[in-house]
């Protein structure tokens, strides 16, 4: 049994892996600042936190609450950050602070009191566009859209000879193509801790989570998971809004699967110092998400709203090669996409959420932050 700290704990992710961790007998402790844009105005211990679980209040910057929180430690998760893509290209400094900064001040604290594993959450956002193959087989890895493209409304990546690409599985081996300001923060977040974690002889993980989904997201802030954010739209009685035409696919992974694989990487003894996908293995349409919801929701009559539009860092496609994750530390995703949406929407019965994605739409669009 160890004791095992989890910054950012009190949030989505956080909670279920605590939940996780005390079901295989380690104790918990929780290091979170309660944001208000996840955890609302009061800034209250989340209901679905385990009682189990010892919470301790902090800003991952000061050092001297960090140093308190990591008394007696033997394992770290590293969960605290600031997240959204749209929003971080225009909060450039706050999302620098604590997402960057915060994990320095973590860095140098865990220097001077080294633990036993440090494992790391980072994003699939790091990749940019997944990987991509053409007709005749080539393999394109570094592809982007130019402004060009996007504005005329030629949504796919192409080749040189400008035939559409077809999107395949990206592996870790990808080259990042960082399109935003959160996707900067989280690779260096994910660079510093393995880069320290050599350096110190610290066993460091780094985890690339793809889009994860399921109860206890954050239902009223606008720049969660996009499941959240149709959930939301659709208790409030307005049609999701989607971007591009909607045929963009990504990897939908269960916040228990998630939770599975980082406690597996607790105890893999060749998950030192490698980064892996996180996902479902699976791609899906951004517009059958709405359609999945909406039917488990029984919604059906409010079409998703296609805007047409471009967000200045979106990409087109990406999902997961999870064969890393299986091959080494034995993920495998438990949850399908369907049994998962029926487990999120019978979460959502009672659950009030504050639809805010007009104003954050307004605000990118304010901002020249959409095409």
């Amino acid at each position: 049994m160890s004791q095992i700290l989890i910054t950012g704990g009190a949030g989505f992710i956080g909670s279920h892996l605590a939940d996780e961790l005390l079901q295989h007998r380690h104790r918990v402790r929780v290091f979170d600042i309660l944001c208000s844009q996840v955890h609302g105005a009061d800034k209250q211990t989340p209901q679905y936190l385990n009682r189990d679980v010892e919470l301790i209040w902090g800003d991952l910057r000061d050092r001297a609450a960090v140093d308190r929180a990591l008394e007696g430690i033997d394992a770290v998760y590293h969960f605290a950050a600031a997240v959204g893509v749209g929003q971080s290209m225009y909060e450039v400094e706050r999302y620098t602070s604590i997402n960057d900064v915060g994990t320095a001040v973590l860095l140098e604290a865990l220097i001077k009191h080294p633990v036993e594993r440090l494992i790391v959450a980072s994003s699939m956002s790091v990749y940019g566009e997944g990987l991509y193959r053409s007709r005749d087989g080539a393999v394109y890895s570094g592809v982007e859209r130019t402004q060009a493209q996007l504005r005329a409304g030629a949504w796919d990546p192409v080749d040189e000879s400008g035939t559409v690409l077809e999107p395949v599985a990206t592996p870790e081996s990808k080259s990042p193509n960082l399109s935003s300001v959160y996707a900067l923060s989280k690779y260096v977040q994910e660079r510093m801790c393995l880069m320290i974690g050599r350096a110190y002889n610290i066993p460091a993980v780094a985890l690339r989570f793809f889009n994860v989904y399921g109860p206890r997201q954050a239902l009223s802030n606008p720049y969660t998971g996009v499941l959240a954010i149709f959930a939301s739209r659709y208790l409030n009685g307005k049609a999701p809004l989607i971007f591009e035409d909607g045929k963009q696919q990504r990897d939908f992974v269960n916040v228990s699967d998630v939770a599975q694989a980082c406690r597996l990487c607790l105890e893999a003894p060749d998950a030192v110092g490698k980064v892996f996908n996180i996902g479902s293995g699976r791609a899906y349409t951004i517009g059958e998400l709405a359609e999945r919801m909406a039917e488990a929701l029984g919604k059906d009559y409010l079409e998703p709203q296609i805007t047409g539009k471009y967000r200045v860092g979106d990409i087109r496609h990406c999902f997961a090669d999870i064969g890393q994750a299986h091959s080494v530390i034995g993920y495998m995703p438990r949850v399908t996409l369907e049994d998962g949406v029926v487990e999120l929407v019978d979460w959502l019965e009672g659950q009030i959420a504050s639809d805010r994605v007009d104003s954050a739409s307004a605000e990118l669009s304010l901002r020249g932050l959409t095409l």
